[in-house]
């Protein structure tokens, strides 16, 4: 029963994982038509996309401060030590889950081409993006991701 447990708990967790990198597009979204509009970047930020709370971590750390928690003592001692344990593992297991899950972003502030301006929060990329870089703005369905435009060719 606890391993199974433990691996519901570390599965919930690994569910939670996500990303808002520009170079890692999700399953979903493949194979999927977007809408594609160009801009120009007006501003960059660095800002911080805090951590999930899916439970997973606070599930995980539970079940494992409640096995070591009711290892300690005689019968009834390891009851309400596993009590505690399952508490503090549950607190530890949440705060571990929010901090690991949390990551370094931008905030891009974009000039579109229709006039419009739009700010975009996602992840530093393989290719930097500074003020002044044309770029495309790719939007497929709810999701959103800045990228360096490619040089147009020249016409001759």
């Amino acid at each position: 029963m606890m391993k199974k447990l433990t691996a519901l708990a570390a599965a919930a967790d690994l569910a939670a994982c996500s990303t808002t990198s520009p170079d890692v597009v999700s399953r979903y979204d493949a194979q999927r038509m977007s809408v594609v509009q160009d801009g120009t970047i007006l501003s960059i930020r660095p800002v911080t996309v805090e951590g999930s709370q899916s439970g997973g971590g606070a599930a995980a750390g539970g079940v494992i401060g409640a096995v070591a928690g009711s290892s300690v003592g005689g019968a009834r001692e390891s009851v309400i030590v596993g009590v505690l344990g399952a508490v503090a593992g549950a607190v530890a297991g949440n705060a571990i889950e929010r901090s690991a899950t949390r990551e370094g972003a931008v905030e891009i502030l974009i000039q579109m081409r229709n006039g419009e301006r739009r700010s975009v929060v996602q992840a530093l990329g393989a290719e930097p993006l500074n003020a002044g870089d044309p770029v495309i703005v790719t939007i497929t369905g709810d999701r959103v991701r800045v990228t360096r435009a490619a040089p147009l060719p020249k016409r001759t």
